[in-house]
């Protein structure tokens, strides 16, 4: 049984069919990428998953049970862990303070206003943040840091709640090539060695083409396309809606493979 299942969830905004029928599975040790155009329902479905909005139709299960319109914390504490588009960490904290803050979340701690959180889970954050390449900057603040580095805290911050499915929206934004291919190798490993599973939306084909083990394409809120990476190149119907046609669809597929890592 797949780790999350989702079926026939539906999402309008005044009428506007954010997400329209929309059904998918993902397995643990999967890496799963969802693909589309703005405007595409990519962010209302990641939204629906983690229980930010609550879905007008449809099944959402997760390990065999259902959180379709449960709250995000209840949700989180399932095992479902999310990075954003736009780091969400505290800029005035140190790395490893951040991630300190998100295992005291984790071991419902933040109340013993006694405890600094300078002296909670040490050792456990230092060892996430050495698991994202990150210990060596562990005592600079988030502020400091380049902004990769950030997005690598915040992959710390996810895997602090020992998530077993990771929701990763545009984990590579702002990175430059180099910093892309290091964090999705990183990202993939996880997947590999601790039978997490991910599913992550991204614009940059390198990131989607080279790592992901399938791709979902989603456009005007329906799921139109599934399957392995090469599939999904060669599909016709998505190499017009999403690529456009002609000479222009072929040059971004060459550009694909020429960016994708060996």
């Amino acid at each position: 049984m797949s780790l999350l299942r989702v079926t026939h969830i539906a999402k309008a905004f005044d009428g506007f069919r954010a997400l329209d029928d929309v059904s998918f599975e993902v397995d643990a040790g999967e890496m799963v990428a969802l693909i589309g155009p703005n405007g595409a329902g990519k962010s209302t479905c990641f939204n629906v998953l983690n229980g930010q909005l609550r879905p007008d139709a449809g099944s959402i299960v997760f390990d065999g049970g259902e959180i379709s319109g449960q709250a995000p914390r209840a949700i989180w504490r399932k095992g479902v862990a999310r990075t954003f588009q736009i780091a969400a960490s505290f800029a005035a904290l140190s790395a490893i303070e951040n991630v300190q803050l998100a295992l005291a979340s984790r071991e419902r701690e933040l109340r013993r206003w006694w405890m600094p959180i300078a002296s909670m889970h040490r050792e456990e954050a230092l060892a996430l943040l050495e698991r994202v390449g990150m210990a060596a900057m562990a005592e600079q603040t988030c502020g400091e840091l380049a902004y990769g580095d950030v997005k690598r805290v915040e992959l710390a911050l996810a895997l602090a709640s020992r998530p077993r499915l990771l929701l990763m929206d545009e984990p590579t934004a702002g990175m430059s090539s180099a910093e892309r291919t290091s964090l999705m190798v990183l990202v993939k490993q996880l997947v590999a060695e601790q039978r997490v599973a991910a599913l992550f939306t991204e614009h940059s084909m390198d990131a989607v083409f080279g790592f992901a083990d399938r791709v979902i394409v989603m456009a005007r809120g329906k799921v139109i396309a599934t399957g392995a990476p090469d599939a999904i190149r060669r599909d016709a119907k998505v190499g017009e809606v999403y690529f456009g046609v002609g000479s222009l669809m072929e040059e971004m597929r060459d550009e694909m493979r020429d960016e994708a890592p060996r």
